[in-house]
């Protein structure tokens, strides 16, 4: 990245994180969890589907299983007509089960709360990482880039990158770190919203007409 291009971008992210605070003063996570183990299966379940059909999912997921143990001892045939509904369920029943015995062998039963550590846990890579330490622990070193951030940072000429990882690497570069949590959540209420992936027009959405 140039240093005119830098400046370009950083002063845009600026504008555009001013305007999305005011849109959505009050953005965070859908996803519905009652400890950060729940909370990492629900984000395990969520790639490549809805958080609202993952809520609908693990509102009796979480009912069936309700400790690590329940987790670790599962049935994956019987797990996996649980979660099938989300999608790709072979993998993720195979990413969750595995991960749930590596929490409770490598870490006491607590899921980890350092990148390092929790990106060892199968089916874990940055998105799911940054969106797990910064509700769970307030930790954040990085910005979780799902489907509606990695679409949009590049419709609004944040990147030109296709790569979630470096699209998230732009990103931390133009925005101070202080903004890199909530912006993720401002951007994906914006996608949602004003901006979703299906056909529509540009002109009318908010940032469409004021960056």
């Amino acid at each position: 990245m140039t240093e005119a291009l830098f400046k370009k971008r950083k002063t845009k992210a600026a504008r555009i994180n001013r305007i999305l605070k005011k849109l959505f003063p009050r953005a965070k996570i859908v996803l519905k969890y009652s400890n950060n183990w729940e909370l990492l299966v629900a984000v395990i379940l969520s790639a490549q589907c809805t958080d609202k059909k993952v809520n609908e999912v693990t509102a009796e997921l979480f009912k069936k299983y309700r400790t690590l143990e329940d987790y670790v001892s599962a049935d994956p045939k019987k797990f996996m007509q649980d979660i099938r509904s989300t999608g790709f369920y072979r993998n993720k029943t195979k990413n969750i089960l595995a991960a749930a015995k590596a929490v409770k062998r490598r870490y006491g039963g607590r899921v980890p709360d350092a990148m390092e550590e929790i990106l060892k846990l199968p089916g874990v890579a940055r998105k799911t990482a940054n969106v797990v330490l910064g509700n769970a622990y307030g930790v954040v070193e990085g910005i979780a880039v799902d489907t509606h951030v990695r679409r949009l940072s590049r419709l609004l000429g944040l990147t030109n990158e296709t790569d979630p990882v470096k699209i998230e690497r732009d990103l931390m570069v133009i925005l101070p770190k202080k903004e890199w949590f909530g912006f993720a959540y401002r951007l994906i209420d914006y996608g949602r919203k004003y901006c979703p992936a299906r056909p529509h027009d540009h002109a009318r959405c908010p940032l469409s007409k004021r960056i």
